[in-house]
C-alpha cells in the first residue's frame, strides 16, 4: 500500500510517499512521475515527520545532517546512480559524465552521460535525493522533472548559483 502526506514549501506544494516503512517518493505537485499517489492513502507516519523535519532544515539554509530512512524502487543501474547522487556534497555540483565514468570504473563497463542522464531523470526522490545537482558538462542547467526554476532555486539555497 502507498501513503502520502503533502508538504509546503517554498516551491510549492510536494507530495511525499511511502510504503508505510521508509520514503518512497518525493514529487512537486504537477510533476508528472507519481502514479501510485493517485491510489495513495493519506497517513501520518514516522517517516513523513523525519522527511518533513529535513526538508524544513533544507529549505531554511541549512544542510541536514540526517536522513529519512528512503526506500527509491528503480533497477540495478538506476540504484547505482541513484546511490552516486546521495555521495554529492551539499553546495557541489558534478556532471552526467563524471558519474557515467565513476560507474565505468566500478562495473569496468562501457557508461554514457546519457545513461546517466535518463537514470537521473527517474530519481522518485528530489531533493533528498540530490539530482538537482549534477549539471552538463559545461555547466550549464540541464533538465529537472520539478522545473530549471526549482533546479536552479535549489542550488542558489546551497550557495552555488
Amino acid at each position: 500500500m502507498i501513503y502520502t502526506a503533502h508538504y509546503t514549501s517554498l516551491l510549492g506544494g510536494i507530495t511525499l510517499a511511502s510504503d508505510g516503512i521508509a520514503l518512497t517518493g518525493l514529487y512537486f505537485d504537477g510533476e508528472t512521475g507519481c502514479p501510485p499517489c493517485d491510489a495513495a492513502h493519506k497517513k501520518d507516519l514516522p517517516v513523513f515527520g523525519e522527511a518533513m523535519r529535513w526538508l524544513d532544515l533544507y529549505f531554511a539554509g541549512h544542510e541536514p545532517d540526517f536522513s529519512p530512512t528512503l526506500n527509491p524502487t528503480g533497477t540495478a543501474f538506476q540504484q547505482a546512480v541513484w546511490a552516486i547522487l546521495r555521495t554529492i556534497p551539499y553546495g557541489a555540483t558534478t556532471s552526467y559524465g563524471t558519474i557515467a565514468r565513476r560507474i565505468e570504473q566500478k562495473t569496468k563497463k562501457r557508461m554514457s552521460a546519457q545513461a546517466v542522464g535518463g537514470a537521473v531523470g527517474r530519481n522518485p526522490i528530489s531533493i533528498i535525493i540530490p539530482c538537482h545537482r549534477v549539471l552538463g558538462a559545461d555547466g550549464s542547467l540541464t533538465g529537472y522533472a520539478g522545473g530549471l526554476d526549482k533546479k536552479e532555486y535549489l542550488l542558489g539555497l546551497e550557495g552555488v548559483l
